[in-house]
C-alpha cells in the first residue's frame, strides 16, 4: 500500500493541479530578437538539516577506540562473505550447513572474527577464573596463608619496597581512574546526544514538509514560465517585418544594393560630365581669346626691343664692347617671345554639352531613390503579407498554453502530497510520543552505566583512601606491631578494595565482553563500510534480495530490475541535491520527454509558416525612364571628343619661354650696361614682359589647369562608356529578375530561419523544463539527510559511545588485576601485625616475639632475653 502511495507522490511531483496562469503571467520582457530566453531560477526550499557531526574533544577517545578495533580486526570488509551470507539468508532454500560451501563460509567468518573471538575468550576466562581465584584466595587467607598471617618479616629494603608498591598502586589507580572517566564521558555523551537527536529528527521531518510544500510551487513556476516564451514569440510576431522582412532585405541586398549603387554612381558620373564639359567649354573660350591678346602683346614687345637694339649705342663703333655683345645676345633671344599653345584649332564641345543637358532633364537620382525606397519597403511588405499568419499563430499560442497547463491535471499531486504530509505528521507524532519512553530507557541505561562506574569508583575510593591513610599514618620509628590506627585503617581499606575487586571485576568484564562484541562488530561491519561506501556495494549486489532481481529498488518499485538504479546512485544523487525525478529514474513511469516533445506544440505553427507565400514582385528597382536616361547618356558623343588634341595643347606651355624668367634675365643683362637711355629702355621692356605674364599668362595657366583636369575626367568617363552602361543595365535587370522571379529561394530560406527561431523559443522552454525537472525540481536532499541522520545517530551517537564505554570499562577491569596484587602486598606495610621479627643485640638473629600485650607493645620482660622461645 505504501509503495503505491510513494509512486503517486513521485508522479505528482512533476505536475501541478491548480495553476492560476492568468494571475501569474509575467510582464513581457524586452529581449533581443532570437536571443536566449531567461526563465529565471526555480524557487528552492531551504533545508535546515545539517547532517554533519563533529564529536569535539571526545572524538580523541573515538579515534583511540577505532585504532584499537583496527588492531583487533585489521582485515578488510568481507564484502563477498557478507553477500554470500545475505543471499543464503534471503534465499528460498534453507541453508544446509553440512555442505562444503557452507563450511567454507563458516571458516571465512571465523577467520574474519578471529580478533573478536580471541578477545571474547580472554574475557570469558577472566569472568570464570577471577571469581574462582578470589574464592580460593579468601579460603587461603582464612587459613592464614596467602598473606593472611598477621606477621611481617623484617627486611632491610622494606622502606624501598613499601614506596615502590605505593607508587605502582597509585599509578595503577590513576589508569583505572582514566578508564572510568572515559566510560563516564561516553555514558554522558550518549545521553546528551540522544537529547540532541530530537532536534535532528525534527529538522529532518521539517525538511520533508518543506520538500512537500515547495514541490507544487516549483511545478507551478515551470508552467508559469511558458508566458516568457509566449510573450517573446508574440514580440517576434509583432516585429515580423523587421525580423523576417529585414533578413530577406539583407539577403537580397547583396545583389540589389550593388546594382542600385552602380546606377547611382552613373548618375553622379552624368553630373560630373556636365560640369566637366562646361569647364572645357568656358576654359577653351578663355584660352582662345587670351591667346590672341598674348600674341599681339608679344609682337609689340619684340618690335620695341628690335628698335631699341638698333640704337647707335649698340652698333656704334665707339660703343663699349660689352654692351655690343649684350645687345647681340638679347637680339638673338627675341625669337623665343612667341605663343606656344594654339587653342584656336581645338574643336568645341557644345554639342556634347547640349546632349548631356538633355539627358539630365530626367532626374535619374530621384528615380534611383524611388528604387531604394521600394526595395527598403520589403519589411513592410512582408509584414502586410504575414498578417494572417501572425494572427493565426497568436491563437495557436493560447491553445499551446492550455495544453501545457493540462499537464497539471494528469496526476493528483495535491492529494498525493496531502497524504504524504499526513504521513509525515503522523510519523512525527509517533516519534514524539515515543520520546518519553526513549528517555526512560536511556535513564535506566544511564543508571546501569553509572552503577558500573560506581563499582570502579568504590574500589578507587578504597585505594586512594588507603594510600592516603597509609602515607599520612606512616611512622618510620614504629614497628609492624606498633603501627598507628591511621596506617592500619589504610591497610584495611586496601583489603576491602581487594574484596570488592573480586566481587565486581567479573561483572565488569562480562559487560565489557558483551558490549565489545556488539559494538565492535557494528563498527566494523556497518559504520566503517558505510563511510567507505562498501555497504552500498553490498546492497547493490545483483540478485541479493531476490534471485530474479538485478537491482532490487527498480525491481520492487517498477518491476524492472534491469533499470540502472542502485542504492548508491540514489544516495549520491540526493547527496548532491539532484531532482527526485533523476535520482529515482521516474522516467520509467513518467517519461517527461514524451510529454515535453516540442513537436506536439509547434507542429501547427510549423504548418502555418510552411504555407507562407511572400510576393515581392511589387518592388521596382529602376523605372524605364531611368534606363532610357542611361542609354541616352551613352549616346551623348562624349566618347567622340579628340582628347589627344586637347591634351597635346594643354601639355604645351603658354609661351615658348617663361616670360618672368626672360624678363629677369633681360634686366640682369641690362644692369651690366652703362647707364643711359639704352639701359633705361631695356628695363622698361623687361617690366612690360612681367606685366604681360601677370595679366595674361597666369590666367591662361589657370584655365589650362582647369581644362586639363576636365579633359582627363571626361576621358576617364568616356572610356568604354557604352559597355559600362550596358553592365549597369544588366546588373539592375538581374537584380530585378531576382526579386521578381527568383526571390522564392531566399524567402523560403529566411522564412525557415524565422520559423526555427519561433520554434526555438518553445524548444528552449521545453528543454529548460526538462532540465529543471531532472536537476532542480523536488531536490531530494532530505532523503540523503535522513540516511546521514540515521548513520549519525546509530554510529556516531550510539556505536561510538558504546565502544568508548566498554573501552574505558575494560581498561578498568584489566588493571584491577595488578591493583589486587599490589593492594595485597602493600597491606602488609600498612596494617598492624600481631607478631614481628626481633633481633638479638649480639648475634642479630631475627626471632619472633613471644607475646603481645593488650596495648599492642612488646612485654618488657622478654626484650632482653637472648634467644627467646616463640610462643603464642
Amino acid at each position: 500500500m505504501w509503495k503505491t502511495g510513494l509512486l503517486l507522490l513521485f508522479w505528482g511531483l512533476l505536475t501541478s493541479s491548480e495553476l492560476q496562469q492568468e494571475a501569474t503571467k509575467p510582464e513581457p520582457r524586452n529581449q533581443p530578437p532570437s536571443g536566449k530566453l531567461d526563465f529565471g531560477y526555480v524557487p528552492q526550499g531551504v533545508y535546515k538539516t545539517l547532517a554533519y557531526y563533529e564529536p569535539g574533544v571526545i572524538g580523541i577517545l573515538f579515534h583511540m577506540v577505532h585504532a584499537f578495533l583496527y588492531v583487533v580486526q585489521p582485515n578488510p570488509f568481507p564484502e563477498d562473505l557478507v553477500v554470500k551470507v545475505a543471499k543464503d539468508k534471503f534465499g528460498a532454500i534453507q541453508s544446509e550447513y553440512q555442505k562444503p560451501e557452507n563450511i567454507v563460509l563458516t571458516l571465512q567468518a571465523i577467520y574474519y572474527e578471529t580478533g573478536f573471538m580471541v578477545c571474547a575468550v580472554l574475557g570469558l576466562l577472566f569472568m570464570v577464573l577471577l571469581p574462582l581465584v578470589g574464592l580460593f584466595f579468601c579460603l587461603c587467607r582464612c587459613c592464614e596463608n596467602c598473606g593472611g598471617e598477621m606477621h611481617q618479616r623484617q627486611r632491610k629494603n622494606a622502606e624501598c619496597q613499601r614506596g615502590l608498591l605505593t607508587t605502582l598502586l597509585f599509578a595503577t589507580s590513576l589508569i583505572i581512574t582514566a578508564g572510568v572517566l572515559c566510560a563516564y564521558a561516553a555514558n554522558q555523551n550518549l545521553s546528551s546526544q540522544l537529547k540532541g537527536m530530537k532536534s535532528l529528527v525534527s529538522s529532518n521531518l521539517k525538511d520533508l514538509q518543506t520538500f512537500a510544500n515547495e514541490t507544487p510551487t516549483q511545478i507551478d513556476y515551470l508552467i508559469a514560465q511558458y508566458a516568457t516564451a509566449k510573450y517573446t514569440v508574440i514580440s517576434d510576431l509583432d516585429n515580423v517585418g523587421p525580423l523576417l522582412g529585414g533578413n530577406i532585405h539583407v539577403e537580397l541586398g547583396t545583389e540589389v544594393c550593388p546594382a542600385l549603387d552602380g546606377v547611382l554612381r552613373m548618375a553622379g558620373a552624368m553630373r560630373e560630365t556636365k560640369e566637366a564639359l562646361e569647364n572645357v567649354s568656358v576654359s577653351l573660350e578663355v584660352l582662345q581669346e587670351a591667346t590672341g591678346k598674348l600674341h599681339f602683346n608679344l609682337s609689340l614687345v619684340r618690335s620695341s626691343l628690335n628698335r631699341t637694339l638698333n640704337d647707335p649705342g649698340c652698333s656704334d663703333e665707339d660703343s663699349d664692347a660689352t654692351t655690343a655683345q649684350l645687345c647681340r645676345s638679347i637680339h638673338s633671344s627675341l625669337a623665343q617671345l612667341h605663343v606656344s599653345a594654339n587653342f584656336t584649332r581645338l574643336p568645341d564641345v557644345n554639342n556634347q554639352l547640349e546632349s548631356v543637358n538633355q539627358v539630365l532633364k530626367t532626374d535619374l537620382s530621384n528615380i534611383i531613390q524611388k528604387g531604394f525606397s521600394s526595395f527598403n519597403g520589403t519589411p513592410g511588405m512582408v509584414s502586410d503579407q504575414m498578417r494572417t499568419v501572425v494572427e493565426g499563430a497568436r491563437g495557436m499560442l493560447d491553445v499551446i498554453s492550455t495544453n501545457i497547463s493540462s499537464f497539471s491535471k494528469v496526476f493528483p499531486l495535491h492529494s498525493s502530497l496531502a497524504n504524504f504530509t499526513n504521513f509525515i505528521s503522523h510519523t512525527q507524532s509517533k516519534i514524539e510520543d515515543s520520546y518519553p519512553e526513549i528517555d526512560q530507557i536511556d535513564f535506566y541505561r544511564w543508571i546501569c552505566c553509572i552503577g558500573l562506574c560506581c563499582m570502579v569508583v568504590l574500589i578507587l575510593a578504597f585505594n586512594f583512601l588507603a594510600i592516603l591513610c597509609g602515607t599520612m599514618g606512616y611512622d618510620k620509628h614504629a614497628s609492624p606491631t606498633t603501627r598507628g590506627c591511621v596506617s592500619n585503617t589504610g591497610g584495611t581499606l586496601l583489603m576491602a578494595g581487594v574484596g570488592f575487586s573480586f566481587l565486581f571485576s567479573w561483572i565488569l568484564m562480562g559487560v565489557v565482553t558483551a558490549t565489545f562484541l556488539v559494538g565492535g562488530n557494528l563498527e566494523k561491519l556497518v559504520c566503517e563500510p558505510f563511510h567507505t561506501k562498501q555497504l552500498f556495494k553490498v546492497l547493490d549486489t545483483p540478485h541479493l534480495v531476490n534471485p530474479e532481481w538485478r537491482n532490487f529498488i527498480p525491481g520492487y518499485m517498477y518491476n524492472d530490475s534491469d533499470l540502472d538504479l542502485t542504492v548508491e546512485s540514489f544516495y549520491s544523487n540526493c547527496k548532491n541535491n539532484r531532482s527526485l525525478y533523476s535520482a529515482m529514474r521516474l522516467d520509467k513511469v513518467f517519461n517527461v520527454t514524451t510529454l515535453l516533445n516540442s513537436s506536439l506544440y509547434t507542429k501547427e505553427v510549423v504548418k502555418m509558416f510552411d504555407s507562407v507565400k511572400i510576393d515581392l514582385r511589387g518592388i521596382v528597382l529602376l523605372e524605364s525612364e531611368g534606363k532610357q536616361s542611361l542609354i541616352d547618356f551613352s549616346e551623348t558623343g562624349v566618347a567622340e571628343i579628340n582628347y589627344a588634341a586637347y591634351l597635346e595643347e594643354v601639355n604645351k606651355g603658354v609661351t615658348q619661354v617663361d616670360l618672368l624668367s626672360y624678363a629677369n634675365e633681360l634686366e640682369a643683362q641690362t644692369d651690366l650696361m652703362p647707364k643711359g637711355p639704352l639701359q633705361t629702355s631695356l628695363k622698361g621692356h623687361a617690366n612690360s614682359l612681367r606685366q604681360i605674364h601677370s595679366q595674361l599668362v597666369i590666367p591662361m595657366e589657370q584655365a589650362m589647369s582647369t581644362l586639363n583636369q576636365s579633359i582627363r575626367l571626361l576621358e576617364r568617363t568616356a572610356s568604354d562608356l557604352p559597355n559600362k552602361i550596358t553592365d549597369v543595365l544588366k546588373s539592375i535587370e538581374a537584380a530585378q529578375y531576382l526579386i521578381s522571379q527568383n526571390a522564392t529561394h531566399v524567402v523560403i530560406q529566411e522564412t525557415e530561419k524565422y520559423k526555427q527561431t519561433i520554434v526555438g523559443y518553445f524548444r528552449q522552454y521545453i528543454e529548460w523544463v526538462r532540465t529543471s525537472l531532472t536537476m532542480e525540481v523536488a531536490a531530494c536532499k532530505p532523503f540523503s539527510n535522513i540516511v546521514d541522520t540515521v548513520e549519525i545517530v546509530a554510529c556516531s551517537f550510539l556505536v561510538d559511545s558504546l565502544n568508548t564505554f566498554w573501552f574505558g570499562l575494560g581498561c578498568c577491569a584489566l588493571f584491577l588485576l595488578p591493583s589486587i596484587i599490589l593492594s595485597v602486598k602493600l597491606a602488609k606495610f600498612y596494617r598492624r601485625m600481631d607478631t614481628e621479627d626481633v633481633y638479638d643485640d649480639i648475634e642479630t638473629i631475627p626471632m619472633k616475639t613471644m607475646e603481645i600485650g593488650n596495648n599492642g607493645y612488646h612485654n618488657e620482660c622478654l626484650q632482653g632475653i637472648q634467644n627467646p622461645v616463640m610462643t603464642r
